[in-house]
């Protein structure tokens, strides 16, 4: 008896079919309730699913914001947003500098035109330490009655602190001023000085800046005692000068300037002795700083009472000037003096010590260093001090030694 099989397809087929199609059934109807509860979305804003249905236009409804009592939405996980990129800072311009007029220092061009300020400063025992020496670009220092000395300070590319004490005006010094039309500032002065301030004191020569019209901008200390206790600031300053119309403006050098020599070029040492009757001055040379340092009598390191530190001009200039007596009925032995004209001068910078001439034209001309061949004496870029004498007055200079000619095996080359 032959044993039949079953034909190709049979039950077990049949059942397998059934049920794979079933399947599919089963996940086509999963997957259409999951796509019919899900709201399509335009640019992260969902559709109104209502408006859809109803036919008409559908209208953004923005994203949950987790308003108060509402949840907020999650953020989506995936690759966090790009950082927001840092603006660039722009660049700021560096300032161009210019050499300032009395000094050959490199300054902001505004800083080149302001107007230059002379202030007359007491050298009495009682009036040291004086304030101001640091800030300013000039110091004139000339005999006054009695055989005292005193001091002009002008200021120009520097606005200063406190300046003082500030004395009173003698002829001179005006025309010392005058060769920059500064704002002269003082607290009256003799009848010469006076009279010529009210006659040319509005810009002709200088502009008029007396205390005993601009009170407001002087004030007396109570830490010394009168007249040794007047002063004032450049703040101040500044002010008369835009009062009395002294504008800022370029104005020319009456002098030559040439950078610091080289370290290892300059002389080690050197000292400068001179006096007046009532002040003896002495300068040693610094060739680390390339700067005189300055001694005054009871002082053997004059100081700027605002910085405390030591005068130190870049150069030194001694003038050799014929002075008298100045007959003005007051019986108080003011003087009066040659400004204009030349004469001996010797002109201390970089350590070398130059004989010279000095010379001035005109009353509101420069006064000018030249040397034995009649050559402009070029002057080290920063302060000069200019110590007027009377002819004949003894001056003692005492040269430093020549830097060495090779410096040490293995030393390094200071520059």
């Amino acid at each position: 008896m032959k044993t039949q099989r079953p034909p190709s397809g049979g039950p077990f087929k049949r059942v397998v079919v059934i049920s794979l199609i079933a399947f599919a059934v089963a996940v086509g109807l999963g997957l259409g309730m999951l796509v019919g509860s899900a709201k399509p979305s335009v640019a992260g804003a969902s559709l109104d699913p209502g408006q859809i249905a109803a036919g008409g236009s559908p209208s953004l409804v923005p994203p949950s914001s987790g308003g108060p009592g509402e949840a907020p939405s999650p953020t989506p996980s995936g690759s966090p947003p790009p950082p927001t990129p840092t603006p660039s800072p722009t660049p700021v311009p560096t300032p161009k500098l210019v050499p300032a007029p009395l000094t050959g220092v490199l300054v902001t061009p505004a800083a080149a035109a302001r107007h230059p300020i002379a202030v007359m400063i007491d050298d009495l025992s009682p009036a040291r330490p004086q304030s101001g020496f640091s800030s300013a670009s000039v110091v004139w220092q000339a005999p006054a009655e009695g055989g005292i000395p005193r001091y002009m300070m002008v200021f120009q590319e520097n606005i200063p602190t406190n300046v003082g004490p500030v004395r009173s005006s003698r002829y001179y010094y005006i025309a010392w001023a005058a060769e920059v039309r500064a704002v002269y500032a003082h607290a009256g002065g003799s009848p010469q000085a006076l009279q010529t301030l009210r006659n040319k004191g509005n810009g002709q020569l200088v502009y008029n800046a007396d205390e005993f019209r601009w009170g407001k901008s002087f004030w007396r200390v109570k830490t010394r005692f009168a007249p040794h206790n007047l002063y004032t600031d450049g703040k101040r300053l500044r002010g008369i000068a835009k009062s009395v119309g002294a504008k800022d403006a370029q104005i020319d050098s009456p002098w030559k300037f040439a950078p610091d020599l080289a370290r290892s070029l300059r002389p080690r040492g050197g000292k400068i002795d001179f006096g007046y009757s009532a002040n003896h001055i002495h300068y040693d040379y610094d060739w680390k700083t390339n700067t005189y340092l300055r001694a005054v009598t009871g002082e053997k390191r004059q100081k700027d009472a605002v910085t405390g530190t030591q005068v130190a001009p870049k150069n030194v200039v001694i003038m050799l000037m014929k002075f008298g007596p100045l007959n003005d009925g007051s019986k108080k032995h003011r003087l009066e003096a040659q400004v204009v004209g030349h004469g001996v001068a010797w002109v201390a910078t970089n350590g070398s010590t130059t004989k010279g001439t000095w010379k001035k034209a005109s009353l509101t001309a420069p006064t000018q260093f030249f040397d034995s061949k009649g050559k402009q004496i070029v002057l080290t870029v920063g302060q000069t001090f200019i110590n007027v004498l009377q002819t004949g007055s003894p001056v003692t200079l005492k040269p430093g030694k020549a830097a060495p000619a090779d410096p040490p095996r293995g030393a390094q080359l200071p520059i």
